[in-house]
C-alpha cells in the first residue's frame, strides 16, 4: 500500500480532471491512499464521480484568502509544502503546467519523488516567459514528467532534455457513466436521418467553423445526413450564425452539454475531429469505442496516436482545410459497407487503451508496481 497525493488545478471539468478522477478511483481499488487535492484558490465542487475513500482535500480550504496576488501565490505554496509534511505521501503526482511547477517547488528538499504530467501538447498552449522558464527548471528535478503522445515527449526532448520523460495515453472508459443533463438523441434528429457527430467545447481551437464549411460541402449531395456538434462555449453565437447564413439550419444542430454520451455515439454514423492541436481527445477514442468509423485533422498530437489511417479512420492534412475534411468525409458517407468495416476495426481501441495497460504504465513510473513496460 502506497500513499499518493494527487495534485490538479480544480475539479470543475476538463479531459485532466477527468483522467484523475479515474487513476485515483482505480489506485484506492488497488488498495493505496488517495489524496486528490486540488489547489486552485477559488476552489469549486467535484465534477467527476469518485470512489469514497478517495480523499478529497482542497487546497484553499488551508489558505483563507482567495486572492490571486503574488503574496498569497505564496501563502498557497507554503500551505502546499505543509500538507506535504502533513500527509507525508510516499509519492506525489501533478498534472498541467502551473500545478506541475509549484509540486516541485514546495517539494524541494522534503525527499518525496514527484511525477508531473503535461495534458496537452505544450507548443500549443503558450505559458509566458515566467511560467515557460520556471517549467525547464523544474521539469528535470521531477522523477518522471509523462505526457501523452509520441510528439509531446518530443517536445520535452528538446525543452528539458534531463527530463525523464515517458508517454503514457489516457485511459478510455467503456461503457461510459450517464450525468446530467440527458439529451435524447432522437428528440433532436429524426431516427431515419444519418448523423455525423462531434463533441468537444465550442472554442476557437476546436475550429467547428471548418467542420461547418465541411459539411456545407456535402449537405446538396447527402440530403439524407444531418451534423450535431455536441458541446458549449464562446464560440456558439458565431457557428450559429454561420450554421444560419449558409442555410443548414434545419441541418446543423447544436444541443450543449449532454451527459448522456453514449446514447449519442451508438446513435451517430460517423465521427469528425476538426481541432487545431489536441493532448490526447477523449471523444474520439470513446466514439470509436462505440464503433464509430472516424476522421480527423492530422493536428499537432493526438488523433494521429489513436486513428490508425485507413484502417479505423481517416487523417486529414491540416493545410487541405474544410474541403480536405469533407472529402474524406464522403468517402465514409457514400459507402456504407466501408463505415461498417471501419467500425469494426474501430473498437479495437477499448483494449490498446483500456484502464488496464494504462493504469500499469502509471504504477511502473509510479513505482506502485514492478512493471518496466513502460
Amino acid at each position: 500500500m502506497k500513499r499518493i497525493l494527487f495534485l490538479v488545478s480544480s475539479m470543475q471539468g476538463g479531459g485532466a480532471e477527468r483522467v484523475a478522477a479515474l487513476l485515483s478511483n482505480y489506485w484506492v481499488q488497488q488498495g493505496h491512499q488517495v489524496t486528490l487535492m486540488p489547489t486552485f484558490s477559488g476552489r469549486g465542487e467535484c465534477l467527476y464521480p469518485l470512489e469514497e475513500r478517495v480523499r478529497l482535500d482542497y487546497l484553499a480550504d488551508r489558505v483563507p484568502s482567495r486572492s490571486r496576488s503574488p503574496l498569497n501565490k505564496l501563502r498557497r505554496l507554503i500551505a502546499l509544502r505543509r500538507a506535504v509534511r502533513e500527509l507525508l505521501p510516499d509519492v506525489i503526482v501533478s498534472f498541467l503546467p502551473h500545478v506541475n511547477v509549484a509540486a516541485v517547488i514546495a517539494t524541494r528538499g522534503l525527499g518525496g519523488p514527484v511525477v508531473v504530467s503535461e495534458r496537452t501538447y505544450p507548443p500549443a498552449m503558450p505559458l509566458g516567459v515566467v511560467l515557460d522558464w520556471l517549467r525547464r527548471w523544474a521539469y528535470p528535478r521531477a522523477r518522471a514528467v509523462v505526457v501523452q503522445t509520441g510528439r509531446a515527449r518530443e517536445w520535452l526532448t528538446r525543452c528539458c532534455p534531463k527530463a525523464h520523460g515517458h508517454v503514457i495515453a489516457n485511459p478510455i472508459v467503456y461503457p461510459l457513466p450517464r450525468d446530467k443533463p440527458e439529451v435524447n438523441p432522437s428528440a433532436v434528429v429524426g431516427m431515419e436521418r444519418r448523423v455525423v457527430l462531434a463533441v468537444g467545447r465550442l472554442s476557437e481551437e476546436k475550429q467547428f467553423d471548418q467542420l461547418v464549411r465541411a459539411f456545407e460541402l456535402l449537405a446538396t449531395r447527402y440530403p439524407e445526413w444531418d451534423l450535431v456538434v455536441l458541446g458549449d462555449g464562446p464560440e456558439r453565437r458565431r457557428l450559429e450564425s454561420e450554421r444560419d447564413r449558409v442555410g443548414l439550419t434545419g441541418r446543423v444542430y447544436l444541443p450543449g452539454r449532454v451527459g448522456n454520451l453514449s446514447d449519442w455515439y451508438e446513435r451517430a454514423d460517423l465521427y469528425v475531429m476538426s481541432s487545431r492541436f489536441e493532448g490526447f481527445p477523449n471523444t474520439l477514442a470513446e466514439a470509436m469505442a462505440h464503433g464509430l468509423p472516424a476522421v480527423s485533422f492530422d493536428c499537432d498530437a493526438g488523433p494521429r496516436d489513436i486513428i490508425r489511417d485507413g484502417v479505423d479512420g481517416y487523417l486529414v492534412p491540416p493545410e487541405a482545410g474544410a474541403s480536405g475534411l469533407a472529402g474524406a468525409m464522403e468517402r465514409l458517407m457514400r459507402d456504407e459497407s466501408q463505415r461498417r468495416l471501419m467500425a469494426e476495426e474501430a473498437v479495437a481501441v477499448r483494449d490498446r487503451f483500456s484502464m488496464e495497460r494504462v493504469a500499469a504504465k502509471w504504477d511502473a513510473v509510479l513505482g506502485l508496481k514492478e512493471n518496466d513496460n513502460v
